[in-house]
């Protein structure tokens, strides 16, 4: 008879065999990062003189504004608060095109449909309602109210993909999920997380069908325009690069007088500037390749909660804790 190995001795085996991928994964790793990225960009020229203004100024929530979403007509936006309102603004002459009471406060997500005729929001109601918007401003949106998605805590996170027809969404229950808007029915569910899921942004391709999420100590992510590096914004007041070719991280953006954890990014339409909204009510714009500060923004009067910027790359909207959102350029 062979000799049978003991339980312990198998589990031993299995362990140096896993520590032995590991190394040469990491050593697969190395060849990969085979250069900075401050050096690759030191011959690119810095750039000039950097002036953004807040342009619009958008008064209407009576608190926290929580997060807020362009429409690709470059024009309108949607936001949502802690008050429980959900407004669709247009961002040109700042008038409220509608208005929707939820059913719960810390309405912490809303999204714009692709085509632009719909808004999907929730929060604490642990659910993402989508609204049909009409062209009659005196029409009843909250009878036409569709419940899409369901999760176990609150929705932190939504997000169209490429059509009207389905809906990503993240939320504090630890998962993530893929819904289909008419039927509500629940297509796909992603776990991996083991804390509350506050984030997700989807890569811009032609299918969406890739997508990043981030947890508690590191608030949003926002992909770069090509789709191959990801940014972060972090409590430890920093905010960084990650590529996914090199499956690691690429730049860190951070300074000693930084001390406030930054709450949301967005990378302007080519991918060399980095806006991050800090708790210590600043924008800070980075030069993505160079790694340095290239402005500070003022203006806000209490935490920045959101940055956005539009989807033709002329301006960029915050929203805050201070109840308004702004528009720069």
């Amino acid at each position: 008879a062979k000799d049978q190995h003991k339980p312990g001795e198998t589990i031993h085996t299995l362990k140096v065999e896993s520590e032995s991928l590991k190394a040469k994964l990491e050593e697969e790793r190395g060849k990969l990062h085979d250069v900075e990225l401050h050096q690759v960009a030191e011959k690119i020229e810095a750039l000039g003189q950097f002036v953004m203004k807040t342009r619009r100024t958008l008064k209407g929530h009576g608190n926290k504004v929580l997060c807020m979403d362009w429409c690709r007509d470059k024009r309108r936006i949607v936001s949502s608060s802690q008050d429980g309102k959900v407004i669709v603004w247009d961002a040109y002459t700042t008038n409220k095109e509608h208005a929707v009471t939820m059913p719960c406060t810390w309405v912490m997500a809303c999204a714009y449909a692709p085509s632009g005729c719909a808004v999907a929001c929730g929060g604490l109601d642990n659910k993402c309602s989508v609204y049909p918007l009409s062209l009659d401003k005196n029409e009843n949106l909250a009878a036409k109210k569709k419940s899409v998605a369901m999760h176990t805590n609150y929705l932190s996170s939504c997000s169209f993909t490429n059509s009207d027809m389905q809906i990503l969404t993240s939320s504090g229950d630890g998962t993530c999920a893929l819904w289909d808007v008419e039927s509500g029915q629940l297509l796909q569910s992603f776990h991996g997380h083991s804390a509350d899921v506050l984030s997700l942004d989807l890569a811009p391709s032609e299918t969406g069908n890739t997508f990043v999420s981030g947890v508690r100590s590191s608030k949003l992510h926002l992909y770069y325009p090509c789709g191959d590096a990801f940014a972060t914004g972090s409590d430890d007041a920093t905010c960084r690069l990650y590529d996914l070719r090199a499956d690691r991280e690429v730049a860190i953006y951070s300074k000693d007088s930084i001390i406030f954890g930054a709450s949301s990014v967005d990378f302007s339409l080519s991918g060399r500037l980095l806006f991050a909204g800090h708790n210590d009510y600043t924008i800070n714009v980075w030069d993505v390749l160079k790694g340095t500060r290239v402005a500070i923004l003022f203006g806000h009067e209490n935490r920045v909660s959101t940055v956005r910027v539009s989807p033709d790359g002329t301006a960029f909207c915050s929203g805050s804790w201070d109840n308004t959102l702004r528009i720069w350029a």
